[in-house]
């Protein structure tokens, strides 16, 4: 079920948190816990301890969900617990989590990350371990949204929206019984993490952190209608034959449909290959639901949520980063309207602020992840329990 060091023994119940039963020793690496959406086993109550002849009964303890009530999240019946998003769970060397027998430990303080259009939780794993190896008591939870990576076959009702992703998230939350304090979202995924909060019963339970990364709350459109334009490559790449060979010969059409190298290469990060031993030819296909991420795309344009962050929830601090060479593009009236929100926000006892990520082009955690470390890590510092 997960990948679990020897000083920590992970288990998720269907009432229940994730629960570590740690023993004497200290992990020196950030424990790395993979679940598959399908794995029946994540009903199980009962812990077995590696290596030993012990066996506990885990007790599940209530927890009030941040952001979401239970049966707002799973319908009238909660016991039914619908498979929701694939996600990797990225703990630091000091989590622990409480639970009945330990009622003297807090949650651990939970970040979760949130990718674009096109891309998956793949693209923030090397980014949150990171940032468990420098802030350890913390966890981070990246996700592949719906009709991305291995949440693609899950299968989810229309319409694919920013908001109805950001509700499978919270469902996902709810269901894991995390209280998260920082929400990260690339793109697509900043506009689905300020859907989150905006969705949210109010007040909020705890104060939280939302970072929207080069995306503005409003009506968003790419720089100009050239090279790499999302809806262009999203139109592209539902004419390509299902009956792919090589990724090489992928890259070379969209270099020659006049997409950039860097681009190209990147998208075919999500084509996979089935396990087919002793096939001599075995096509590729794309991981994630072309129709829908089409459909999510032209949601996200169209998404304005800008009278939202104008009224910015007491306990809410927004932060909006723009790169400095943007896809994206940011008027100066969307750079006046988040400045003017910072003062609205300040009244309000909440806050907004506008930071900008030198040498770094819409891609930010690939094209300058020292610098994104930075701007992030005052979110981290500092945390009291």
């Amino acid at each position: 079920m997960a990948a679990v060091s020897t000083a920590s023994h992970s288990i998720m119940g269907r009432n229940s948190s994730l629960w570590n039963i740690r023993d004497s020793g200290f992990r020196s690496k950030p424990t790395v816990i993979r679940i598959h959406p399908q794995d029946k086993r994540l009903c199980d109550y009962r812990l077995h301890v590696a290596g030993s002849k012990n066996e506990f009964n885990v007790v599940a303890c209530q927890k009030t969900p941040f952001l979401v009530d239970p049966m707002v999240a799973y319908g009238r019946d909660s016991a039914k617990k619908p498979n929701i998003l694939a996600y990797d769970l990225i703990q630091g060397a000091l989590v622990r989590w409480s639970s009945s027998i330990d009622n003297a430990v807090t949650d651990p303080p939970t970040a979760v990350l949130l990718h674009g259009i096109l891309g998956s939780r793949k693209n923030w794993g090397s980014f949150a371990r990171r940032l468990a190896q420098e802030f350890p008591m913390w966890q981070f939870l990246i996700v592949d949204l719906r009709c991305h990576g291995d949440s693609a076959s899950i299968k989810k009702r229309c319409p694919h929206t920013v908001a109805s992703s950001a509700l499978d998230v919270l469902k996902l939350l709810a269901q894991l019984k995390i209280t998260p304090r920082v929400l990260i979202g690339h793109s697509f995924g900043g506009k689905v993490a300020l859907s989150m909060v905006e969705q949210a019963a109010k007040p909020l339970a705890r104060p939280v952190r939302v970072w929207v990364l080069d995306a503005t709350p409003g009506n968003a459109h790419a720089r100009g209608g050239g090279v790499d334009h999302p809806a262009k490559l999203i139109s592209f790449l539902r004419t390509l034959t299902n009956e792919i060979s090589s990724k090489r010969e992928v890259v070379r059409i969209l270099i020659q449909e006049g997409f950039s190298k860097d681009v190209a290469q990147w998208v075919v990060t999500n084509l996979s290959q089935p396990d087919c031993r002793g096939s001599k030819s075995v096509n590729f296909s794309w991981v994630f639901n072309l129709e829908g991420v089409a459909e999510m795309y032209k949601s996200y344009e169209e998404t304005n949520l800008w009278e939202f962050v104008e009224s910015v929830p007491q306990g809410v601090h927004f932060n909006f980063l723009k790169a400095e060479r943007s896809l994206h593009r940011w008027a100066l009236e969307d750079i006046k309207r988040i400045h003017a929100a910072e003062d609205l926000a300040s009244n309000e006892g909440g806050g907004v602020e506008m930071h900008v990520l030198e040498d770094a082009g819409h891609w930010v955690h690939t094209d300058n992840p020292d610098g994104l470390f930075r701007i992030l890590s005052y979110s981290f510092q500092g945390f009291k329990l």
